[in-house]
Order: structure tokens, then sequence, then C-alpha cells
């Protein structure tokens, strides 16, 4: 839904980026299907590293959470470690005072239970293992 002066431009993007294929992804969606098996059970590996150093950190900071199967983002319940269960505050705050970025998961929630998200919020973890662990030293902090 936008205002009418917008969806014209709207619409052709949105054709522009999933009717016809932009040359340039067309050619390395090519070149991604002529990878060996390897390449991409490597990358799924290593992601799969990457998000159990965050989620053991983050568990053991005290953040609830379900792991991922299939994302490279963690969603967290802050109100573990924020008693106000406000996750968009809670996200300033770590910015801020912590250093580390994070995103306020109440917009994915319809208005009708944006309650139940109100305290998530969402790290991503397709870093180098090294600043996961600059993170997570800066995380620490608030337990």
């Amino acid at each position: 839904m936008a205002p009418p002066e917008l969806t014209s431009a709207i619409r052709k993007v949105h054709d522009f980026l999933t009717i016809a294929a932009p040359a340039p992804m067309q050619a390395a969606g090519v070149a991604a299907m002529g990878l060996p098996d390897g390449y991409y059970a490597d990358v799924a590996a290593r992601y799969l590293e990457r998000r159990d150093l965050l989620c053991d950190a983050l568990e053991g900071i005290g953040f609830g959470l379900r792991r991922p199967d299939g994302s490279y983002y963690v969603l967290c319940d802050s109100s573990p470690l924020d008693p106000a269960g406000d996750g968009v505050a809670f996200a300033r705050r770590l910015i801020t005072e912590i250093g580390v970025s994070c995103v306020p998961a109440v917009s994915f929630w319809t208005p009708e239970n944006e309650a139940a998200g109100r305290s998530m919020i969402r790290f991503a973890f397709p870093k180098r293992p090294e600043t996961l662990r600059a993170a997570i030293e800066r995380l620490e902090r608030i337990a």
C-alpha cells in the first residue's frame, strides 16, 4: 500500500527486481550453479560455526532465543536483561552504550500481535569470527 503518486515508481522497481533479473545477477547465478557442492557445504559449515558461537554467547549472557535453522539472523528476547521489555530502547542502548548493533524486531509482528514482539531484537552472524568475538566481549558487559 502506498500513496498513488508513489505506486507507479514502486511497480517499476518491483518489475525490474523480480520479473526482469538484471544481467549481472543472471551471470552471477550461472557462476554460482557451476561451483562444486563442496563450496556450499563449506559455506554452510562456516555459518553453523558462527551461529553456534553467537548463540552460545547470547544464551550465556541471558538472552532468550531459538537457534535458527536456515537464516543468518538470530531473534532474541531481551526481556530477561531488560525489565522494561522494550526492544527498541534496548537496541538503542546496545548501540550507544555497548557498541554492538542489533535490530528491534517488533516491526516483524502484526499490529494486533505487536505486544508479543515488543522485547525482541535481532542479531546477524555473517561476520568474521573475530568480529563476533569482539561483539560478544562487549555484550558480556550487560550480563
